[in-house]
């Protein structure tokens, strides 16, 4: 049975808390100095500054893999069988979240480098591993080692104190809402 899509009203801001839709004017007091508007702790704000933040460094990122010459979903594929050792290509895929048509295709990418090669899985003759060549564990290793001082580098703007409880924060507010997402 198909579900009907939300009305407006069900769309609708709950009544008790009011919509911001900017952030109200400075106001200069009787003193003659300015005061700063009210912080904005709403959660649509809170999501806005984490989504600005993450597609920043999200940038710092792919400009980091793209200097070492691979794409990112090549990246992602080299770097997990530099930590994992070989693996089918279906689990591949789905531990770095690409389908089977995108991973398909960049392990070929991989393969006609001479970077990765595809053998016979050990326990079952229908599926074939993929593993890294030498010159593909070369690459990862050397790409890996640069790629962890470039985000080093975009992570210094925090110190290591601060780094921790951002992510024991980022770690709550995921799982709440990943829970919120599976009650729906």
């Amino acid at each position: 049975m198909k579900k009907s899509p939300p009305t407006h009203a069900a769309l609708a801001e709950p009544a008790s808390t009011p919509l911001r839709t900017k952030p109200e004017p400075v106001r200069a007091p009787a003193s003659g100095r300015a005061t700063p508007p009210e912080e904005d702790l709403s959660g649509l704000h809170t999501w806005l500054i984490l989504w600005k933040a993450q597609r920043a460094v999200e940038q710092n990122a792919l400009r980091s893999i793209a200097r070492l010459g691979l794409g990112l979903s090549e990246f992602a594929a080299m770097e997990l069988l530099l930590h994992k050792g070989p693996q089918p290509v279906n689990t591949i895929g789905k531990k770095i979240l690409l389908t089977s048509g995108s991973i398909t295709t960049a392990i070929d990418r991989l393969e006609a480098r001479n970077l990765v090669r595809r053998m016979p899985h050990p326990t079952d003759h229908r599926a074939r591993l993929v593993e890294l060549t030498s010159e593909g564990r070369d690459l990862i290793q050397c790409a890996f080692r640069r790629h962890r001082l470039d985000m080093e580098e975009t992570a210094d703007a925090l110190s290591k104190p601060e780094r921790r409880e951002l992510m024991r924060l980022l770690k709550i507010w995921g799982r709440a809402a990943a829970t919120r997402l599976s009650e729906t």
